[in-house]
């Protein structure tokens, strides 16, 4: 058993207003299978960066284990796996790594391949094998589940129960109560320990969220209360002082001599009554609790006057000689909400690409409704740099409507100004999602559109989807919020 230290660390980066860590303390055992939880921005990755010492900060961290980062910094990517192992981990032996692969039900011959050529979910496991061969390490795993279909994250939260311990950034619910004992949140003024899982770990979280709300509603209602008691003894006051000075009060000029003494104990009187009521109002704000909000998202989902929005039949497609999609059929109807599922690379965002007729290359029949309206969320992120106002304006939305979805989805105002390239990845895929939600559409098409969202943010979307009920038809691996939005399922 080991424990690992944080005492009063404080960080921020080089031109923040605001630290992201101030006076922080805590710690964790390197037995516990640990899941990291806190909103896009909050620090959690920065954390990482200063476990592993590649920023400079003041504190103390303590440990007696070597940290070891998930996905490490691969410069060579032709290289084959079995070189990569041997670069990253050069004393273990190599059955080790073979265990590893077995346990992750990958093929053994994977290694002898170059490391580009896996798919995503591939080099995932095979990373993973590789950097849990080394027994002495603890490993800080930032998002694994980024590209790993359902099947796949059931089968990589099950390894990883397995373990000794970790510390883990994760935003899928389903995959984090299957593998974590404990849960470290960075909340927007706090960090709290706690043993459970996600779940356990978020019904406390709502039962003090509401129990705190409630206070703060009575500590709200007493600020306002003393802030009127306030502003009579600034009257009361001020009628003193004018008496003493000899002002006229109702058209009659008072004897200073005779009133002055009994004038100067009221205002000392009066001053520490007002002394004592400002001390109470700051007494009772800095009780007031930070409390994490959801609020409600809109969404600008217009009817069309057919039921049917889109019908597919016998669609089938092709990369070269390679089937992709085999006579797939179905119809989508007004308020339906769509799950397409299957496998990676079961055709899933081809599928999506075809709809929107951006890709053309299939046989088979498909109709959508006239004048259909179309909003789209793609996987891909890469183009989010420059101005944040000059996107929202070539995206042809609403800048202020935007602009709140965005506040409602955790952005702070300091985000609107900055270059979109210095965003996290969350934060980049939040824009894509308050742009979709500011079309007005009939069909709003969504493709992974929760990949680096935190976990709050989900359920927000989860809430509005079911709240707005659009039409919406999507791709997406998040186990828990297919099962809780979905009325239909494509499976491919």
């Amino acid at each position: 058993m080991s424990v690992i230290k944080i005492e009063n660390l404080t960080f921020s980066y080089y031109g923040y207003v605001k630290p992201v860590f101030e006076n922080v303390s805590f710690s964790f055992d390197t037995n516990w299978k640990t899941g990291l939880i806190g909103r896009n921005g909050i620090g959690k990755s920065t954390l990482f960066k200063l476990l592993l010492n590649q920023e400079t900060y003041q504190g103390k961290i303590t440990k007696s284990v070597d940290f070891i980062k998930f996905p490490p910094n691969i410069i060579d990517t032709s290289k084959l796996g079995i070189e990569l192992y041997k670069e990253l981990i050069s004393e273990e032996e190599e059955w080790k790594l073979f265990r590893e692969l077995n346990l992750l039900n990958v093929d053994d011959n994977l290694i002898y391949r170059e490391f580009e050529t896996l798919s995503k979910g591939e080099q995932t496991k095979v990373l993973l094998a590789i950097l849990f061969t080394k027994e002495d390490g603890f490993l800080l795993i930032d998002e694994p589940t980024n590209h790993l279909d359902m099947d796949g994250r059931k089968l990589v939260s099950e390894y990883l129960k397995s373990k000794k311990g970790f510390l883990l950034i994760s935003h899928d619910r389903d995959f984090l109560d299957g593998c974590i004992n404990h849960v470290i949140s960075i909340n927007r003024s706090s960090i709290d320990v706690q043993s459970g899982n996600f779940t356990s770990w978020y019904e406390n979280k709502v039962m003090k969220d509401q129990f705190e709300i409630s206070q703060n509603e009575k500590l709200r209602k007493d600020i306002k209360r003393l802030k009127e008691a306030a502003r009579q003894s600034q009257i009361w006051s001020d009628k003193i002082e004018n008496t003493k000075n000899g002002v006229k009060v109702s058209g009659v000029k008072p004897d200073k001599g005779h009133i002055g003494h009994q004038s100067a104990k009221m205002m000392k009187k009066s001053k520490n009554l007002e002394n004592r009521q400002n001390k109470a109002i700051e007494k009772k704000q800095s009780l007031l609790k930070d409390i994490e909000t959801k609020e409600s998202l809109l969404v600008h989902s217009l009817h069309h006057h057919k039921g049917s929005l889109i019908a597919v039949n016998n669609l089938s497609s092709y990369y070269g000689e390679k089937q992709i999609l085999n006579t797939v059929s179905f119809e989508i109807k007004q308020g339906d909400i769509v799950a397409i599922y299957g496998r990676n690379g079961s055709g899933k965002s081809t599928l999506i690409k075809i709809l929107l007729g951006l890709h053309r290359e299939y046989i088979g029949e498909i109709k959508l409704a006239n004048n259909l309206k179309i909003s789209y969320i793609p996987q891909d992120i890469s183009n989010l740099t420059g101005s944040l106002n000059e996107y929202i304006h070539k995206q042809n939305v609403d800048e202020t409507l935007c602009k709140t979805i965005l506040r409602k989805l955790d952005f702070v105002r300091e985000l609107f100004e900055m270059d979109m390239k210095n965003y996290s990845d969350g934060q980049k895929k939040k824009v894509l999602i308050a742009v979709s939600l500011s079309k007005s559409a009939h069909l709003f098409v969504w493709d992974e559109p929760l990949n680096y969202i935190d976990v709050i943010s989900r359920i927000q979307i989860e809430e509005i989807i079911k709240e707005a009920k659009p039409t919406l038809i999507f791709v997406e691996h998040d186990k828990r919020f297919v099962e809780d939005i979905a009325n239909k399922i494509i499976q491919l």
